[in-house]
């Protein structure tokens, strides 16, 4: 099996996640210290589930050697910048999960100044955009579309256990 920029690319995406989970790990342990709440356990598999297959996909279906469009790709590693700002703007309090602390006011710095829910956006954004980097279009809009009703999902779960908390 012959490793090529494509699927190095994708290793690399992967490898970001994987730190995330431990980083998002130590905040749930954290928050769950300090009283935190997690709602919608239902839908975290099926989060992890679709993220996994993402990422399966492309490296079952995009050739280690495929085309790489440049466009897409830039704007795909622009949205890691933006990633990195919703994270440090979270700090302690950015999960995977939905965990809530009792009486914890809604951080509103970072972009969460401009946008209700940043990371659920560049999610929305670079789910179609990795596989458009390879011209993988069928897992561009499937994902997409599956990423998208996830989402709906998990946002209604959040505005709850949000509304709740003030």
């Amino acid at each position: 099996m012959s490793v090529g920029l494509a699927h190095l690319l994708i290793l690399l995406v992967a490898l970001q996640r994987l730190g995330e989970l431990v980083y998002a790990r130590r905040n749930d342990r954290a928050l769950r210290a300090a009283g935190g709440v997690e709602h919608g356990k239902r839908h975290y598999p099926l989060l992890v589930g679709l993220h996994t297959a993402w990422l399966g996909a492309l490296v079952a279906t995009v050739p280690a050697d495929a085309p790489i469009h440049a466009g897409a790709l830039i704007a795909f590693v622009l949205l890691q910048l933006a990633r990195v700002w919703t994270l440090t703007s979270l700090g302690r309090f950015w999960t995977t999960r939905v965990i809530v602390v009792p009486g914890r006011a809604r951080v509103r710095r970072g972009p969460y100044r401009f946008v209700r829910h940043p990371n659920y956006l560049i999610v929305a954004l670079e789910i179609p955009l990795l596989p458009l980097a390879f011209g993988a279009w069928p897992l561009a809009i499937g994902f997409a579309l599956a990423n998208l009703a996830m989402l709906a999902w998990r946002i209604r779960v959040e505005e709850r256990a949000l509304a709740a908390n003030r």
